[in-house]
């Protein structure tokens, strides 16, 4: 009798154990990541889902250090550049992970009227405004708001308090960002915020990423697939001229998947004002709940990442100013075009063009806003 029951005990046995351990891939910690030059503690959280995923973000700036993601044979990289000390955020000048705002992408000469007042804002882009000034929130420390673990997977809430007058924007503004490693492989993320002055706002999300899990290796054989019929064309330093041009027949058009690197280095006009990509695309589907607005298929690995979201533009950047003088994670020196960012986001320089779906917020309105990059292989 023992005999005939030893078999189906140790099965149930290993069964039970696969089962304690795929539970508790579902994990959250938190570690003391540094400390800044006034002594304030920046922590790094790390989310795990039950595939095997982790994410990790630090306070400061709200940042992602690091992303793993499967490829076709289920091996698990870092798919986001990055640094592996405090130090490298602090002094960071590429925005690599993090949270930026409260303007994200460019404002024109820092000037905008709202209500029939001229606001100057900080210059820290040639003579623009970019992400937010010289003290963005990817250079602020976030409060922990909540830490928590649900049945869609763990999540991070971190929250900033951007005072009235901060880089010369209008307004107490208090924001929450929520980050979920959902068990589907989605880094999904959660904004929230208020004001008690009219002012405007378009925070949004800048992790480089490189599908290879090899940050030595360009992003240029990636496939990308970009779901807009239009573009915002630029002026010189990068500003909207305010006109809507069509993708049709021009590098610009990734409406079909199409290699990163197969036309940006042509003799055309918008490419040559960016140094490459870094352009506003107007999404076709804005209007929906949460469309699929994008996907990147990377040949080697296998390995896809798609965009969701419910912002009306996508910033595409090709990494065009990665020029092998910063030092990233495990030493690595990241190179000319070895990451791209897809920030979702209102369009450039909005308060200027009226034209434009409004980045106003008002007291007693919420602003919200949900953007997921989903993983997958194939």
């Amino acid at each position: 009798m023992n005999k005939i029951f030893a078999v189906p005990l140790l099965l149930i046995s290993i069964f039970l154990s696969c089962k304690t351990q795929v539970e508790v891939k579902q994990t959250m910690d938190k570690k003391l990541f540094g400390k800044l030059a006034d002594g304030s503690e920046v922590y790094i959280y790390t989310l795990a889902n039950k595939s095997g995923m982790e994410a990790k973000i630090i306070n400061y700036g709200a940042a992602v250090v690091s992303l793993t993601a499967p490829d076709k044979n289920g091996k698990l990289a870092d798919v986001v550049l990055g640094y592996d000390s405090l130090d490298g955020y602090a002094n960071d000048k590429s925005y690599f992970g993090a949270i930026v705002g409260r303007y994200g992408n460019r404002i024109a000469d820092g000037k905008f009227k709202l209500d029939g007042k001229e606001y100057q804002l900080t210059i820290n882009d040639g003579a623009n405004h970019l992400h937010g000034g010289l003290k963005g929130y990817n250079k602020v420390l976030w409060n922990e708001t909540e830490i928590a673990k649900t049945g869609d997977g763990a999540s991070l809430t971190l929250s900033y308090e951007s005072k009235d007058g901060e880089q010369g924007y209008p307004g107490n503004l208090k924001l929450t960002v929520k980050y979920t490693l959902t068990n589907n492989n989605e880094l999904k993320i959660e904004y929230n915020a208020v004001t008690d002055k009219p002012t405007v706002l378009n925070p949004t999300h800048h992790s480089y990423f490189n599908l290879t899990g090899d940050p030595e290796k360009t992003i240029l054989d990636h496939e990308l697939m970009i779901d807009a019929d239009n573009t915002t064309p630029v002026a010189k330093g990068l500003i909207p001229t305010g006109k809507f041009a069509s993708v049709a027949n021009t590098p610009m058009d990734f409406r079909k998947p199409t290699k990163i690197g197969a036309r940006i280095d042509e003799n055309y006009d918008q490419l040559k004002l960016g140094l490459g990509y870094d352009h506003n695309w107007v999404l076709n589907k804005h209007q929906e709940s949460l469309p699929k607005v994008l996907s990147v298929y990377e040949p080697v690995s296998g390995r896809v990442m798609e965009m969701y979201t419910d912002q009306p533009g996508v910033q595409f950047y090709s990494g065009n100013f990665l020029d092998g003088t910063v030092k990233g994670k495990n030493g690595i020196m990241y190179k000319h075009r070895t990451g791209f960012c897809l920030e979702a986001q209102h369009y450039p320089d909005s308060p200027n063009h009226p034209e434009f779906p409004s980045t106003k917020l008002e007291p007693g309105q919420v602003y919200k806003q949900t953007t997921i990059y989903k993983f997958s292989a194939r």
